[in-house]
């Protein structure tokens, strides 16, 4: 009874948690695997889009003013929200990756001027931007400080959406970009892992309350004449943190990314990811609070993994456990307008009652 009414008032207490995850994965064939998920306590209505070259795009500057106009350069694929133009997580045609995360309470977009609007972009157009004018991190990093990130409301979200992003190039490299205090942070990103708040080097700092963590079983140890033996052979890791909240999942995050067996191929290094991904996935239910006054839930929504080298993007759904996956390859980059893919439906169960043998 004292446990139950433990879980009831956790659950039911009012809190946000944005609980999205993202881990690197590098098999041995050289290839650069990124893989994220996505959790939200609102139906965000994403779809696949395939942007193409010689797309022209105009941002939001506040106020809904005019912002930056730009000609997309490189095409890409990715998720978006709200049936809208934006991408939430998304690869160009050149390797590069980019993602958005829920960075609430830290999130402090840029102050902007009337002299500032025709540089300026809104926080959900960051990552539309990056990816049609950059091919590298390097290339993010200038391509960055060159616009002025602006405090634009999304109307779909009630506000000005706290947003911090990854960007991932295929060469490996990996960089954090945070907006606080109306102040442009980069971060560079060593272990391509990333989480919510609070901020990146925070997380940093807070894995040396961890170097205890080992993924070797703890052995038996002798007290006086006793022998203490441990609980099973499955003691590696012991300790880890295991709740929903940011600092935990970012530690467990570093944790099976960096202990994962190495593997050979991309094809293994995406299935790999699925399956340490599967450690995040929040189950409908298990965290509850509240959000714009009214109860919420989060649990995941989606999960994307992306092979930077081969140009895939891979996912899998709340509704539909099934891998699928867009070849960069094989899509018209040259189209005029941009491609609509739906990822609704429910998941077909397979029979295989009859191939018994």
């Amino acid at each position: 009874m004292v446990l139950m009414g433990i879980i009831i008032t956790t659950t039911l207490c009012p809190s946000k948690t944005f609980a999205c995850t993202g881990i690197t994965i590098k098999p041995k064939d050289g290839s650069i695997i990124f893989g994220r998920t996505l959790e939200f306590a609102q139906e965000l209505h994403s779809n696949i889009i395939i942007v193409p070259r010689n797309l022209n795009f105009v941002g939001t500057a506040p106020d809904q003013k005019q912002g930056l106009t730009w000609t997309t350069q490189y095409g890409f694929v990715g998720m978006n929200a709200f049936g809208l133009p934006i991408i939430a997580d998304g690869v160009n045609e050149k390797g590069l990756h980019v993602g958005i995360f829920y960075f609430p309470g830290y999130a402090d977009f840029e102050t902007v001027t009337e002299k500032d609007l025709t540089r300026t972009i809104s926080p959900q157009q960051v990552p539309v931007y990056l990816l049609s004018n950059c091919i590298t991190v390097d290339d993010v990093i200038e391509k960055i400080k060159q616009v002025k990130v602006g405090k634009v409301v999304l109307e779909q979200l009630g506000g000005i959406p706290p947003f911090h992003y990854i960007a991932t190039d295929a060469s490996g490299k990996s960089i954090v970009l945070e907006y606080i205090k109306g102040e442009l942070n980069i971060h560079q990103n060593p272990l391509g892992v990333f989480t919510n708040a609070p901020a990146f080097d925070w997380h940093l700092t807070n894995l040396g309350n961890y170097v205890n963590l080992t993924d070797t079983n703890k052995p038996d140890v002798m007290i006086g004449d006793i022998k203490i033996n441990g609980f099973g052979k499955v003691a590696g890791m012991f300790g880890i943190p295991g709740d929903f909240t940011p600092p935990s999942r970012f530690v467990r995050a570093t944790a099976f990314s960096g202990t994962a067996l190495p593997v050979q191929t991309a094809l293994e290094g995406v299935l790999q990811t699925f399956h340490i991904l599967n450690q995040f996935d929040i189950p409908k239910g298990a965290v509850r609070g509240s959000m714009n006054g009214k109860s919420s839930v989060d649990y995941t929504l989606w999960t994307a993994v992306t092979d930077l080298t081969n140009l895939r993007y891979y996912f899998r759904t709340h509704e539909d456990s099934t891998i699928r996956m867009i070849n960069l390859n094989c899509v018209d980059l040259n189209a005029t307008e941009i491609k609509t893919i739906s990822i609704q439906g429910e998941e077909q169960i397979i029979d295989v009652s009859g191939c018994a043998r």
